[in-house]
């Protein structure tokens, strides 16, 4: 989001996690909104915040999630590039697509894992993860190319996500991999974490991005999706938590601690069960509560 933002009484990293605001519950053609939110440009100045989904994660004649329903409503696509899910031609079917709505596209790097999904760390070598992660945005940024766009922005998937908010090595593996590829491209991933740290300290641009419908931990971390509770499923609650993220107003972790957070792009998972609804939910809250919608990275 383009204002600053504050823990309250906590570290940066722990801000994200469920909120519960007032407000009526109505109806629009894009599913249930929440009315009556105080608006976003308090102060005159407007808020503008993405909305992004993790996108192209078949393979072959298995699919997963509706990529092109979903791309009617998020203003940036995750693209999976082939490591953790995807085919060539999942890849370029999504990128064609997301030209055709004007949706950027992301490179959604992984741990090289298809049967886990990129879910399982993965004690790999710096360099090996270097290259992984070269060879991830070069095939994804072909296809792109060949709809009339290109990669725009970076943004690691599942486990590696996790991992290189604390791995130091991991972290300046993935950091080199998209400054030898291209500087210029933002990268996006969990406020607080080593991979922005040192994405930053190398020059890049760092977007911070909250999880709509994911519980997190105090310390600002996911809550294992082994454990009940991790992954949210109520549309109206989670509108309600994105629409505070968007406007600076209090979210509750799950021990229920006050705190504050301004995410530039705000993630829905495109496997989430229900994820279309629950997506088309938060953009009618959003666009309700006064919040312009764009990406980060057009």
């Amino acid at each position: 989001m383009v204002s600053t933002s504050e823990r309250l009484d906590r570290p940066f990293a722990d801000a994200f996690n469920e909120v519960l605001l007032p407000g009526e519950v109505g109806q629009t053609g894009r599913g249930p909104v929440l009315m009556n939110f105080f608006p976003a440009n308090i102060g005159g100045t407007m808020t503008t915040v993405d909305l992004n989904s993790d996108l192209a994660e078949g393979f072959g004649h298995w699919t997963l999630g509706d990529d092109n329903a979903l791309l009617q409503v998020v203003t940036s696509a995750n693209v999976a590039c082939g490591f953790h899910a995807s085919d060539p031609t999942i890849m370029r079917r999504v990128c064609g697509r997301a030209v055709e709505v004007n949706v950027a596209i992301g490179a959604h790097v992984g741990y090289h894992d298809l049967p886990g999904f990129g879910r399982r760390y993965i004690d790999i070598e710096p360099a090996a993860l270097t290259a992984d992660v070269i060879y991830q945005i070069g095939a994804l940024d072909g296809f792109a190319r060949v709809a009339g766009s290109r990669v725009r922005y970076v943004k690691p998937h599942g486990a590696l996500y996790n991992t290189i908010v604390h791995h130091e090595e991991q972290a300046a593996a993935v950091v080199e991999a998209v400054t030898a590829y291209d500087r210029t491209l933002p990268v996006l991933g969990l406020r607080g974490s080593a991979w922005l740290r040192l994405a930053s300290e190398a020059g890049l641009t760092v977007m911070h991005e909250a999880f709509a419908d994911r519980a997190y931990t105090p310390q600002g971390t996911l809550v294992s999706r082994r454990l009940p509770g991790a992954v949210l499923h109520d549309g109206q609650e989670i509108a309600r938590r994105c629409v505070a993220m968007a406007t600076d107003a209090t979210i509750k972790d799950v021990e229920g601690g006050d705190l504050r957070l301004s995410p530039d792009s705000i993630c829905v998972h495109g496997d989430t069960p229900g994820a279309v609804e629950i997506a088309r939910a938060i953009r009618g809250a959003l666009a309700q509560a006064g919040v312009t919608l764009a990406s980060f990275a057009p």
